[in-house]
């Protein structure tokens, strides 16, 4: 009898009642789920598929923005106009005005639609990246893209309107200040451009500290050669000689390099906030 007791399998022995029971198995044919710090390969037409995709959507983006763009092409002409302090933009060409127009709208709409084509190049990145490594990332686009627009918006409303200033009494007994509609945009999307890029140096220094590639010690002795090479960008962007237009852009580049240096000095603590 008691043998027979022993054979029955009791409520208690029951998988089902235990709590700390494993889950019951997968399918064995079914591939495992891959972990966060996990890679799965894909072949070579799978990362054509994928970028076909990201830049099929990317350019959707910019399509639907290029309305918006169309729109507000001529507002920005016409300030443009008033900063160059100009009655009319010179032209010589038949088609440029139409191609000023676009390339205006063009412009606009890809400033519009920064935010998906920024999110589409971290999603084809990201497969390829640790859990960590995307956190950071997904974590500095905000501030990158505030960055550069904060760049941008100084350059456009700050330091073009007084470079123009200058270039358009420069000779003024000599030359005819008459620039050419084109030209002029180029020099625009030119210093808008360049200060952008340099309005993204502290979150450039951060992300080399956080790499423990530089700290903030070592930021702090380059020092000295930050004031030069402020003052050799600044001389390289402006495109005009005067010392006022350079420190328009020497000065901020330096605060920005002195920001990237606290920026730095907080790595430290956050990598031992994550290791405690």
């Amino acid at each position: 009898m008691a043998s027979i007791l022993n054979r029955v399998p009791l409520p208690t022995r029951s998988r089902r009642n235990r709590s700390d029971a494993p889950a019951p198995s997968q399918d064995p044919y079914t591939p495992p789920v891959p972990t966060e710090e996990e890679f799965v390969e894909m072949t070579l037409a799978e990362h054509l598929e994928e970028l076909r995709s990201r830049i099929l959507k990317s350019a959707i983006a910019v399509f639907l923005a290029l309305f918006a763009g169309l729109y507000f092409a001529f507002p920005v002409i016409d300030t443009i106009r008033d900063q160059t302090a100009v009655q009319e933009l010179q032209i010589i060409s038949p088609t440029e005005p139409f191609t000023v127009y676009m390339k205006v709208a063009l412009y606009i709409a890809i400033a519009i639609a920064m935010p998906v084509l920024v999110y589409q190049l971290m999603a084809f990145v990201s497969p390829g990246l640790t859990y960590r490594e995307r956190r950071y990332i997904f974590l500095a686009i905000p501030f990158i893209m505030l960055s550069f627009l904060s760049g941008v918006i100084f350059a456009f409303f700050i330091l073009v309107p007084r470079a123009l200033q200058f270039l358009s009494t420069f000779g003024g007994s000599i030359f005819e200040w008459n620039p050419r509609a084109s030209d002029v945009l180029q020099f625009y999307m030119t210093l808008m451009l360049g200060v952008g890029l340099i309005f993204e140096l502290p979150i450039v220094m951060y992300a080399l500290a956080l790499i423990g590639a530089m700290n903030a010690k070592r930021y702090g002795r380059f020092r000295k050669f930050a004031i030069i090479l402020s003052m050799v960008a600044a001389a390289i962007i402006t495109p005009t000689p005067d010392p006022f237009n350079m420190a328009l852009v020497a000065i901020p580049t330096y605060v920005l390099y002195e920001l990237g240096i606290l920026l730095s000095r907080t790595v430290r603590r956050t990598s031992r906030e994550e290791a405690a």
